[in-house]
């Protein structure tokens, strides 16, 4: 079964859960109409369905190379890019100023997600553009902007974002790579950055890397990096390639999936660079472009699980095995639990992902401080639970096609390959429940008691029509309240760390309940509300046992030794 672009869902969820029409009734976001949403919709998921989807299987088994030098990309990914480029998908949220469409992030993060489902290892790269121009446009100066963000916006040329060495993972205050100053307002950079998505192509005018270093008069830690713009080919005043800069691509990785991304090792030697930001303030420029990935980085996780639940379903109604009515295992019970837990977990993810770029959206339009906090709040939970689903959707993918999934032929195994590193990269997932309990509760736990206040007003609201619904999902967000309170009363954080990942994931699934209620509502006698009384009735009761763990602690965990694990 060909892939089918989810259109008429996300205008479901535009209209009747994610609340879009908030969004276009701010000033900045007007020219949003329900009718410009559709079009746009229709037409890059025509593209997703008929340009990136025939790129998926060619990808992973011709991968990228490095010949002399040089990335040589997969057959059709330059044609698949120029379709992205000139569709102008890549600054889909961009400034209008400098040639984006400036569209809100919920219809952008829409449209990333279907280039996922089609061909995840290639909507990598526009993904990494999208941050750096966003990181640009918040950070750099008017010159730096006017030089490359028309060339960003409009494909002619690629970004990528630079900060691990071998040294320095999670751990980005570690890392060594230098910058000297040139004298002439540029700078001189020198190390070695490794796990560089799309760190070059041969399908670009240019690449433009953006990389953490630190100056020579850098203190340790994260407050000595900066952040600088360092160009494959240094640009001449109207953005024209020019000589080649001293960098190079010393490997590709060789990789569990995503074979058609290239991986690079890349080596800075006295490379020319321009300061973005301020000097030792490139942790905040670059958290700008690492919030704009994790939002998308999550969407990549529901885009694989939708490419692996439509693979699996199409081969559960294809293949005959045992009496049942229609002939197929489609008719089986267990098929039948699987492939309904993969579709009610990808709606969930899915709402949940739209709701965070709604609100990144609301509080870009209104300035406002609660919906930055609501922004900042559903960014992890988006991110790990949209990996998470990714991950189990096509594992149970696999399962549903039994045998024959562990056979590459068919391609169900790919989506599971592809997919597993979104939980690890952009921050691991159990980086993003630390986060969660620690940073984003340092309010007090004021953001997401606001977001539970919402839920359960919602919930006594759905009381009168939907009593057997509503019901459970206030029941569960009171639960996760309470969670929440004993979470911000640790002044230990090992006793929250502990729960961290629990915690995260009892919260994503009373989010998933609140949206799939919403829905229900507005689809009371169709296969939405169905649909939610099997999420309510079989998946949500999750929370449970998660925040008996989430309220755990670190004794059991500390009780052991590092000698007692190793017995």
């Amino acid at each position: 079964m060909p892939y089918r672009a989810p259109v008429s869902d996300y205008e479901f969820l535009f209209r009747n859960v994610v609340g879009l029409d908030q969004i276009t009734a701010t000033d900045r976001f007007a020219d949003a109409t329900p009718d410009v949403v559709s079009a746009i919709l229709t037409e890059a998921g025509k593209m997703c369905e008929e340009v990136l989807a025939p790129l998926q299987r060619p990808g992973d088994l011709e991968p990228a190379r490095l010949e002399n030098g040089v990335v040589r990309t997969s057959p059709g990914y330059s044609e698949g890019w120029k379709a992205i480029a000139e569709g102008g998908w890549i600054g889909m949220s961009g400034s209008p100023d400098y040639g984006g469409m400036g569209l809100p992030m919920a219809v952008t993060s829409a449209v990333n997600e279907m280039m996922s489902a089609a061909c995840l290892s290639l909507q990598v790269a526009p993904l990494m553009s999208q941050g750096q121009i966003e990181a640009l446009e918040a950070h750099a100066s008017d010159e730096l902007k006017e030089l490359y963000l028309p060339k960003l916006m409009s494909g002619a040329y690629s970004g990528t974002m630079n900060l691990t060495e071998p040294q320095a993972g999670s751990d980005v205050g570690a890392l060594t790579t230098r910058a000297e100053p040139n004298g002439d307002g540029t700078y001189a950079v020198t190390g070695q950055k490794i796990y560089i998505s799309w760190g070059d192509n041969d399908f670009c005018e240019n690449i433009c890397h953006l990389v953490l270093a630190r100056l020579p008069d850098a203190v340790p830690g994260t407050k000595g990096i900066s952040l600088f713009l360092v160009p494959k080919y240094l640009p001449d005043a109207q953005g024209n390639p020019g000589a080649a800069n001293d960098l190079s691509v010393v490997s590709l990785e060789h990789k569990l999936g995503l074979h058609g991304s290239p991986t690079c090792v890349m080596q800075y030697d006295g490379a020319t660079g321009w300061l973005v930001g301020q000097e030792h303030g490139g942790m905040a420029a670059m958290f700008t472009m690492m919030n704009n990935a994790r939002l998308g980085v999550g969407g990549e996780g529901v885009g694989v699980a939708e490419g692996a639940y439509q693979h699996a379903l199409a081969y559960a109604m294809e293949r005959k095995q045992g009496k049942t009515p229609s002939g197929t295992i489609i008719d089986h019970a267990d098929v039948r639990r699987m492939l309904t837990e993969m579709r009610a977990d990808v709606f969930a993810a899915r709402a949940i992902m739209l709701a965070n770029a709604a609100a990144i959206d609301m509080a870009h339009a209104t300035e406002d401080a609660d919906w930055a906090a609501r922004a900042a709040l559903l960014t992890p939970i988006g991110k790990a639970f949209g990996t998470q689903t990714g991950m189990r959707v096509a594992e149970t993918g696999v399962q549903v096609h039994g045998g024959m999934g562990f056979v590459e032929e068919t391609g169900a195994a790919q989506y599971y390959r592809d997919v597993r590193v979104t939980a690890i990269y952009e921050g691991t997932n159990g980086i993003q429940a630390m986060d969660l309990v620690a940073r984003k509760m340092m309010d007090g736990g004021d953001a997401a008691a606001s977001l539970l206040d919402e839920i359960e007003d919602h919930a006594e609201q759905a009381r009168s029509k939907m009593p057997d619904l509503a019901g459970p999902v206030w029941e569960a967000t009171e639960s996760l309240r309470e969670a929440t309170e004993w979470m911000v009363a640790q002044d230990n954080m090992n006793a929250r760390f502990a729960g961290a990942a629990a915690y995260l994931r009892a919260f994503a699934r009373v989010l998933g309940g609140h949206y799939h209620l919403a829905a229900a509502l507005a689809d009371p006698d169709g296969p939405r509300a169905r649909l939610a009384r099997y999420y309510i009735n079989a998946l949500l009761p999750e929370y449970l046992g998660l925040l008996a763990q989430a309220q755990n602690g670190a004794d059991d965990l500390f009780a052991l030794s590092a000698e007692d694990l190793g017995a």
